[in-house]
């Protein structure tokens, strides 16, 4: 069921949303979590339908604050709107949506505007699909979230902003960025779990310059294995988008697990069969479940990103500001 509020305030969504929930027998009581998507106008649905299907996971309430203000309006007051929509049921997944569009003025104060809409006693997670904030935990929205999810691959330039998300980090935050690594972590640790246990003496690294994923697999590998990292970027013209092969090299040889086409892995070791695994990139869907699977900081994301990718740009001979930026011209 979708409900439609044209020109309405977040007093009226909140009675209506109580009113609802008697009538259809929606229960509030059966969610864990409010989720807060920051968005723009226009680019609402995606990451609506991935809550809608993360929440058959984690049941919660979403709200999706979408804006498109005219700075000049929001100082003026001209233009001042907000227009709603409330989705449940078949429309909604396993979840309730509120749907906030504002305008002008409306739009200038973020938090006002989810405030009486948060589930009570509940955690809340705030998510910006597209381009987050100069500092997620210090924004409007952020300051009243256990968590704080961003996705560096909507930026204009992807690794502008894992620097940027390197230098504000505040326990809490998260990144799709490193979301998406985890098949890749998993199954290169689980080679590493095999014998011979010989320690990593080098590792190379290759991706698109498109993929942030890309430099902060790198810097794990190099964090935690303390070898030396070598990473290349290339530009999506010359190949495919993503992370393309890591090679882990050690006495007894070279271990390379390589992605040449979408979703399958190519992995080769030293005296052993060559295996095709299944290695597909992660949809958001994938993505916001993992991270909505936890609410405590992510404290390996945290060392990653403040000290792994650091010390992976040391290791380089690369200022953080303007070392990688040269490399993916």
């Amino acid at each position: 069921m979708i409900v439609d509020f044209p020109d309405t305030n977040t007093s009226k969504i909140s009675k209506a949303l109580v009113k609802i929930r008697e009538e259809g027998g929606a229960v509030a009581l059966g969610r864990v979590l409010t989720l807060v998507i920051r968005t723009s106008l226009g680019h609402e649905e995606e990451a609506i339908e991935a809550a809608n299907d993360a929440s058959r996971e984690h049941p919660m309430r979403v709200i999706v604050v979408s804006t498109d203000s005219d700075p000049d309006d929001a100082r003026t007051g001209r233009g001042a709107r907000l227009d709603a929509q409330i989705r449940v049921g078949g429309d909604a997944g396993a979840s309730e949506v509120v749907l906030l569009k504002a305008y002008g003025a409306a739009a200038s104060d973020e938090e006002g505007l989810v405030t009486g809409l948060l589930l009570p006693d509940a955690p809340v997670v705030v998510w910006w699909p597209g381009e987050s904030p100069e500092k997620a935990s210090t924004s409007s929205l952020g300051r009243i979230a256990q968590r704080r999810i961003t996705d560096a691959s909507n930026h204009p330039n992807p690794v502008e902003s894992l620097i940027r998300l390197s230098e504000t980090y505040a326990p809490g935050d998260t990144d799709f960025a490193w979301t998406r690594l985890t098949l890749w972590r998993a199954q290169l640790a689980a080679v590493l779990d095999q014998p011979p246990y010989e320690p990593v003496i080098a590792v190379e690294v290759q991706g698109a310059s498109d993929s942030p994923s890309t430099l902060l697999l790198a810097a794990w590998l190099g964090h935690q294995l303390e070898a030396p990292v070598t990473y290349g970027l290339t530009k999506r013209a010359n190949g495919s988008s993503g992370i393309h092969s890591v090679k882990l090299t050690r006495e007894s040889g070279v271990i390379e697990l390589v992605r040449e086409i979408p979703n399958v892995a190519t992995l080769i070791q030293p005296n052993q069969p060559t295996h095709d695994l299944s290695l597909p990139r992660r949809n958001l869907r994938d993505c916001l479940a993992e991270e909505l699977r936890r609410l405590d900081p992510d404290d390996l994301y945290g060392e990653i990103i403040s000290v792994g990718l650091a010390e992976l740009f040391d290791s380089t001979d690369v200022g953080l500001s303007t070392g990688v930026i040269s490399i993916i011209k």
